[in-house]
């Protein structure tokens, strides 16, 4: 799956992805890793969103105190995020991304696979409900290598969704529970914290279950 694809979809608008509100498995369980906000808000712990879109679940992060990262390949996605957020942000250029910064929040445009630990910097935990689930199989082994090594195994909250490939062609695409061992269960215990069924299906259509997994590095 090339950029273009991503590209083609925010320019048509073909977003059906987007939620209209914060995630609410995020609201009910983000609270699984264990963080603090804390007072200012610039020593908060800050969250990463790979692939993060014009997601609510940023605002809905920023108004619980914590301070957000993301990383995201559509500047159309990016500018709609901080005109919904009423910021206007401050834009640079950091080797081969764009960085847009606010209060408590950076976001970086570009290939998250050319991002690295001195760009994104120091994060705490790692939210991810856009990302391995829009990548297909032959992406998903060098993301997550790559996810581990950006931000030294942090703490994770991962949303995905399993359902009959066969019915869709994805994305989102189908993540199955031995997948996610796969990826990641030699760095981190896994806990599954939910899986529930869709009440319309996915994109309204496909039986599918939303599974939420906390990975906690392993000491």
């Amino acid at each position: 799956m090339q950029p273009d694809f991503w590209h083609e979809r925010w320019q048509s608008n073909q977003i059906g992805f987007h939620l209209p509100e914060a995630n609410p498995l995020l609201v009910k369980h983000f609270s699984a890793l264990n963080l603090t906000p804390k007072i200012p808000q610039k020593t908060s712990p800050c969250i990463f969103l790979p692939l993060c879109g014009k997601t609510l679940d940023i605002a809905w992060l920023l108004t619980q105190g914590y301070q957000v990262i993301g990383a995201e390949l559509s500047q159309i996605a990016v500018d709609e995020l901080f005109s919904q957020l009423n910021l206007t942000p401050k834009i640079t250029q950091k080797s081969d991304f764009t960085h847009f910064s606010s209060a408590y929040i950076d976001i970086f445009v570009g290939d998250i696979f050319n991002l690295t630990p001195e760009i994104l910097g120091k994060v705490d935990a790692i939210y991810d409900r856009a990302a391995l689930v829009a990548l297909p199989n032959e992406m998903r082994k060098a993301y997550t290598a790559h996810l581990l090594a950006l931000t030294n195994k942090a703490p994770q909250l991962l949303i995905c969704f399993e359902y009959d490939q066969n019915l869709h062609a994805g994305p989102p695409f189908s993540i199955s529970a031995d997948e996610v061992r796969k990826h990641y269960q030699t760095h981190y215990d896994l806990t599954l914290l939910a899986s529930e069924t869709m009440a319309d299906g996915l994109k309204g259509k496909f039986p599918a279950t939303e599974q939420v997994w906390l990975l906690t590095p392993k000491s």
